[in-house]
C-alpha cells in the first residue's frame, strides 16, 4: 500500500491515479447534461430538458435561476458563453459584458480618491449584460421562448426556500446592504430583530424582480400574438429591458443612489458574437474567450508546458508544481499588462501572446532550482512583426526587456506578507459556472457573474447592479490596455473553457473563483489530459494557486491588489517532503483543505457514445443528468 502511494505521488503509476476514489461519483448521461452552482438552479436545467429544449435552452434556464438565487451573481451582471455548434462543428463566444457608463473616468475616481473603482455600491457598476446575454443565445441558438426558459426563475422569484450560504452572506453583510434602501427592502426580511437576514429554508420571495421578469415576458409573447416572429418577440423583449420602462427605472434607482449610468449607456450597449481565442496543446484544440477576460492566460500556460514532458514529471511531485507555478506566473504577468477590451484603443497583441515560438522564449525564462520573485511581462510585438510601444514604459517599471539581465522587479509590485483573509477573499472572489450538452451535439460552457451579495438593487426592478468596475485600473503604467473609459468593458477574470479532439467536443469546463479561475481549469486541464483522470476524480483533485499577480477584483488602493512573490496555496494533503522541498527554493507556503473553486465539467465519451459530468466535492454546485 505504501509502494502504490509512493507511486501516485510521483506519477510513475498511472494506474494508482485512474483508480483514484471520489467522494461524489461520476455524473453519467446519455441525452442531456445540466450541470451548475446551484442544486435548484441543476433541475431548472433538467426541467428544460425534459420538455424538449436543447442545451442552450437549459442552459438559458439555469442563468436565469442562479441569477434568482443572488450569493455569487444576479440580473444585473455579466454573462460570457463559449458554444459548440454541432451544425457548423464550431465554437463561437458571446461577450455580454457590460460597460463602463457615461462620466466613469479616471479622473472622476482619482478626485474621489480612489486607486482602483470601488468595490461596491453604484459606483462600482456597468451596464447589465445578463439579460441581454441570455436573451441572444436564446434567439440565435436555442428553440424555446423565454416564456419558457424563465418559468423556473419567475416561479423561484414568487419564493423559494432560500439556502443557508445565500442567507448567511446576506447576515454578515447587512450593514452595508442597510445603506442601499432597494437592497434594504428585498433582502433584510426581519427587519430590526437581531438576525435580520431570511433564514435557511425560509420561503425568499421578490416581488420586484417577479414584476420585471414578467414585463420582459409579457412583451416577448405581446409581439408574438401580434404575428412578430419568434427572434422579433425575443427582441422586443431586450428591447423592454434596455430601451424601455425597465430600463427607465433601473436607470432612475440606479443614479438616484449616486451611480453613473444612463439610458444613452443601456441602449448603445450590446452583446457580441465574437470568435474565441484557440491553442493546441499536443493534439487537443483548446478554446477561450478573447483577452477581454483573462481566459487566454490559460492559452499561454499551455504553449509554455508543452515544452515540458509534464507527465514524467509527475502529479504535484514538487518539479510538477515549481513549474506550473512558474508558467502561470508568466502568463499572469502578460495579462497583467497586456490585457483589455478588444473594442478599444489601444490594440492588444494577442497574435504575439499567443505565439508558439513567444511560448517558448517564455518557457527559456524557467529556472527550475528556485522560485523567480522577478517575473513581469514579455514583449509579444516581435512575434507579430511589430515594435513595442511600450517598452519605455516597461522600462521606467524596471522591466528590462532588451537587456540579458531580465530585472523584471518594480518596487512598488512586490510584497511578501503572508495571505491574510481580506487578500484570499479578494484572490476567490466568486462566481457560478453552467455546463449543459444535449444527444444533439450542442454543448455550453457559461461563466456567469456580478451583482452579487451584498448587492445594490436598482430602483423597483429587483436586479442587483454588477461590481465589475473595479477590474479597472486607473494607471495606465499598470495596464495601458485597461484603463477606465465610458464605454469600454474592463478586463475580467470570467472564463470558461471548452476543448475539441479530432474535431469532436472533448471536454467543457468552468469554475469560480476569481484570480484563481484559470489557475484551476488549467490544473483540471491537465488532470484529464495528462494524467488520464476523469472529469470528477480531476475536479476534486488537490489543486495549487499562486498569489503572484495582480488582483482583478476587491479593494481600492495599490497595496490591496499588489503581487505577493513566492506565495503557494498547497492543499493539507501534500506531502512532508514536498514542502520542505518546495520552502528551499523560496515560496512562502500556506496550506488549505479546499485550493479550488468548485470545477463543474462534462466529457464526451465518444467511445460508448455517453456524458460523462463531473462537479466539485465542496459547494452547492450540483449536476443532473439523462
Amino acid at each position: 500500500m505504501k509502494y502504490l502511494f509512493t507511486l501516485w505521488i510521483t506519477g510513475i503509476c498511472s494506474l494508482s491515479l485512474s483508480a483514484q476514489q471520489t467522494q461524489k461519483p461520476v455524473l453519467h448521461g446519455r441525452n442531456w447534461m445540466a450541470i451548475t452552482g446551484k442544486p435548484l438552479a441543476a433541475t431548472a436545467g433538467a426541467m428544460i430538458f425534459q420538455q424538449g429544449g436543447n442545451a442552450v435552452d437549459a442552459s438559458c434556464a439555469m442563468l436565469a435561476a442562479t441569477c434568482t438565487m443572488w450569493d455569487t451573481l444576479s440580473w444585473g451582471g455579466e454573462t460570457q458563453v463559449l458554444i459548440y455548434n454541432p451544425k457548423t462543428r464550431k465554437v463561437i463566444a458571446i461577450n455580454a459584458m457590460g460597460i463602463a457608463p457615461t462620466g466613469a473616468t479616471v479622473a472622476f475616481f482619482k478626485n474621489k480618491g480612489y486607486d482602483f473603482p470601488p468595490e461596491f455600491g453604484p459606483l462600482a457598476a456597468t451596464t447589465p449584460g445578463t439579460p441581454g446575454g441570455l436573451i441572444y443565445m436564446l434567439m440565435n441558438y436555442g428553440t424555446m421562448s423565454l416564456k419558457q426558459v424563465l418559468a423556473p426563475a419567475m416561479e423561484m422569484a414568487s419564493g423559494y426556500p432560500i439556502e443557508a450560504q445565500a442567507a448567511n452572506t446576506i447576515e454578515r453583510q447587512k450593514n452595508l446592504i442597510k445603506e442601499w434602501p432597494y437592497s434594504k427592502k428585498i433582502f433584510l426580511t426581519h427587519s430590526g430583530e437581531k438576525r435580520e437576514a431570511p433564514e435557511a429554508g425560509e420561503i425568499f420571495v421578490q416581488k420586484d424582480l417577479l414584476g420585471t421578469l414578467s414585463k420582459i415576458v409579457a412583451a416577448e409573447q405581446q409581439a408574438l400574438q401580434q404575428g412578430k416572429t419568434r427572434k422579433q418577440a425575443l427582441m422586443a423583449a431586450y428591447d423592454r429591458f434596455y430601451k424601455g420602462d425597465i430600463g427607465q427605472e433601473f436607470v432612475r434607482g440606479c443614479q438616484e443612489q449616486g451611480g453613473l449610468i444612463t439610458m444613452q449607456d443601456l441602449e448603445k450597449w450590446k452583446p457580441l458574437e465574437e470568435e474565441p481565442l484557440m491553442v493546441n496543446y499536443k493534439g487537443i484544440d483548446v478554446y477561450k474567450l478573447q483577452q477581454w477576460t483573462q481566459g487566454p492566460v490559460l492559452l499561454q500556460a499551455l504553449n509554455i508546458l508543452e515544452n515540458f514532458d509534464l507527465k514524467a514529471m509527475g502529479y504535484n511531485s514538487t518539479k510538477y508544481i515549481h513549474t506550473l507555478y512558474q508558467a502561470m506566473n508568466l502568463s499572469f504577468a502578460d495579462r497583467d499588462f497586456y490585457y483589455g477590451d478588444p473594442y478599444a484603443a489601444p490594440a492588444e497583441p494577442v497574435k504575439g501572446l499567443l505565439s508558439k515560438a513567444y511560448a517558448k522564449e517564455r518557457a527559456g525564462l524557467i529556472q527550475f532550482e528556485k522560485n523567480n520573485p522577478d517575473i513581469g511581462p514579455g514583449d509579444p510585438y516581435p512575434y507579430e512583426g511589430k515594435v513595442n510601444p511600450y517598452r519605455a514604459l516597461l522600462k521606467s517599471r524596471g522591466f528590462e526587456q532588451d537587456t540579458g539581465k531580465r530585472n523584471f522587479a518594480p518596487k512598488h509590485d512586490m510584497g511578501l506578507n503572508l495571505p491574510d483573509e481580506a487578500y484570499m477573499d479578494r484572490l476567490w472572489r466568486g462566481t457560478t459556472s453552467i455546463e449543459a450538452a444535449d444527444k444533439e451535439g450542442w454543448v455550453v460552457s457559461v461563466t456567469p457573474s456580478g451583482g452579487w451579495l451584498p448587492a445594490c438593487i436598482a430602483g423597483n426592478t429587483g436586479i442587483g447592479m454588477s461590481q465589475r468596475m473595479q477590474s479597472f485600473v486607473l494607471d495606465s503604467t499598470i495596464n495601458p490596455f485597461n484603463v477606465v473609459a465610458p464605454g469600454k468593458r474592463p478586463r475580467v477574470t470570467l472564463s470558461p473553457s471548452l476543448a475539441l479532439k479530432d474535431g469532436k467536443p472533448f471536454l467543457s469546463s468552468a469554475v469560480q473563483g476569481g484570480d484563481t479561475q484559470d489557475q484551476n481549469l488549467l490544473q483540471f486541464f491537465l488532470n484529464v489530459a495528462e494524467f488520464g483522470m476523469n472529469v470528477q476524480q480531476a475536479a476534486e483533485a488537490a489543486n495549487f494557486n499562486t498569489n503572484q499577480l495582480w488582483l482583478s477584483l476587491g479593494g481600492t488602493r495599490m497595496d490591496d491588489r499588489k503581487p505577493k512573490a513566492g506565495q503557494l496555496l498547497l492543499n493539507n494533503s501534500t506531502g512532508d517532503a514536498v514542502r520542505r522541498e518546495l520552502s528551499k527554493m523560496g515560496y512562502t507556503l500556506s496550506f488549505d483543505d479546499r485550493t479550488s473553486g468548485p470545477v463543474n465539467a462534462i466529457y464526451f465519451d465518444w467511445k460508448h457514445g455517453s456524458l460523462w459530468g463531473g462537479s466539485s466535492n465542496h459547494g452547492e454546485d450540483y449536476g443532473i443528468a439523462w
